[in-house]
């Protein structure tokens, strides 16, 4: 008993090491194409795990299942270069951690979607394959809606295109690699930020690495540098950005942090109806009083996309944690001249200019006249707080030659990732369509 129990595993050390070599061999041959890649193809650890079907990761290990591997391997050692540059990818774009709450099975298929995407882009020998119909015909309809292929772009299409439980398994069938189920739920806070401290820094170094030195690489990698520079971008909420102009003010409320319930309900119990102390009846708060926002009306600016981007400002300027009652805000259209300006001091305003938004413009596209407007309704005093002027725009226009006396945000939502090259004194955030639905926008 004691020499089989031996035998068993001196047999699964022999697996163990040949499955290793095997990977080995893999992260080799991908080096030697792309070598911006090299601390990424080394940064997993190799464990077996006979429940894998064939690999996959939980960021930090690469779990194989020696039978599949083994027959991968057998079949086209390509499929382990391809499978092991798969699950590399999936980390360097930190797929496991951004469901954010979308359905799993769909969110599982759209990161494969986009991994096999860049690999299948690319023109090095040791991943070249060729491509079946469905997998051409996928690409080729989400390239009509996007750019650059990103999940939550993906995902968001392959809602609207409301396919059939046989058609997403014909999908998930074609792009499946590995196997995600050691990918953190989404409350699992503490397992995703470990995986984002892990792999963003090497994200970035890549990037970097890809734009500078290894550059004959890059353009044989397809698209993959444009998805590093899409991926990097740093995550930020709409609203927290609008919250950037913000100033700190008194406002009648009762202030509880400064509030001593013990002298009050003492003052109660000795005196009767008398307490010793009050609530205080103002409060010092930070929320946004006064700012602009400028819509940009010209013809290369999609009314739907403005209708958009003023419905999203709308549901942060409605929040009374956000705002004060009596606000400044201007809402200027403008192409190359302003067209219209509307003041809104109050919530019901700002509805009631939303019910009836009727957009003015088609002409081209000069940012300078809104700034002269916003200058000139500064020296009429119509500001005496202004925080910042927000212009949401697609970029293609002239831009001033001289830094405004307010902050300035360029906001775009754009149907691909080019970037815009705006002032250097200016933001820029990129409203992303398919995640305009409460989930996270991008910031650069």
């Amino acid at each position: 008993m004691e020499k089989k129990s031996e035998q068993e595993q001196n047999l699964k050390n022999c697996i163990e090491t040949v499955s290793e070599q095997i990977l080995k061999i893999a992260r080799n041959e991908l080096y030697l194409n792309m070598r911006f890649l090299d601390v990424a193809l080394s940064s997993l650890a190799f464990v077996m795990d006979e429940a894998v079907r064939p690999l996959g990761t939980d960021g930090f290990c690469l779990y194989y299942h020696p039978q599949y591997l083994g027959g991968m391997y057998r079949e086209e050692r390509i499929l382990v270069n391809r499978a092991y540059l798969h699950i590399v990818l999936h980390c360097i774009f930190r797929h496991l951690i951004r469901r954010e709450g979308r359905e799993k099975e769909r969110w599982n298929l759209s990161c494969d979607i986009v991994a096999e995407s860049m690999i299948d882009s690319m023109q090095h020998r040791s991943v070249r394959r060729s491509k079946s119909w469905l997998r051409r015909e996928t690409y080729r309809k989400l390239r009509e809606r996007m750019k650059v292929l990103t999940p939550d772009r993906v995902y968001g299409v392959l809602e609207r295109w409301e396919l059939s439980e046989q058609e997403l398994r014909q999908l998930a069938e074609e792009f499946y690699v590995d196997d995600h189920c050691y990918w953190p739920e989404d409350d699992d806070r503490k397992r995703q930020n470990e995986i984002e401290n892990r792999w963003k820094n090497q994200s970035e170094q890549m990037e970097t690495e890809m734009e500078t030195f290894s550059k004959e690489a890059s353009q044989a990698s397809g698209n993959l540098l444009e998805q590093v520079r899409v991926e990097n971008r740093e995550r930020f909420d709409y609203r927290q950005f609008l919250r950037k102009f913000s100033v700190l003010k008194e406002e009648m409320t009762v202030d509880e942090d400064s509030f001593d319930y013990v002298f009050y309900s003492y003052g109660l119990r000795l005196y009767g109806n008398m307490p010793l102390i009050e609530p205080q009846e103002w409060k010092e708060v930070q929320k946004v009083e006064e700012f602009v926002i400028v819509i940009d009306t010209s013809m290369s600016c999609s009314g739907d996309l403005v209708k958009k981007f003023l419905e999203e400002t709308y549901s942060v300027l409605s929040e009374n944690n956000s705002f004060f009652r009596r606000v400044n805000i201007h809402i200027i259209q403008c192409d190359d001249e302003v067209k219209t300006d509307q003041k809104i001091t109050s919530q019901e305003e700002l509805k009631e200019y939303m019910d009836n938004l009727e957009l003015r413009g088609e002409g081209g596209t000069d940012f300078r006249p809104a700034f002269a407007y916003v200058e000139e309704l500064k020296e009429k005093h119509e500001f005496s707080r202004l925080r910042g002027l927000i212009y949401f725009t697609d970029g293609q226009g002239i831009y001033p030659a001289k830094k405004p006396g307010f902050e300035t945000a360029f906001v775009f939502m754009k149907e691909d990732y080019e970037d815009m090259n705006v002032p250097p004194w200016a933001m820029k955030l990129i409203l992303e369509e398919e995640r305009y639905d409460g989930y996270k926008e991008s910031e650069k």
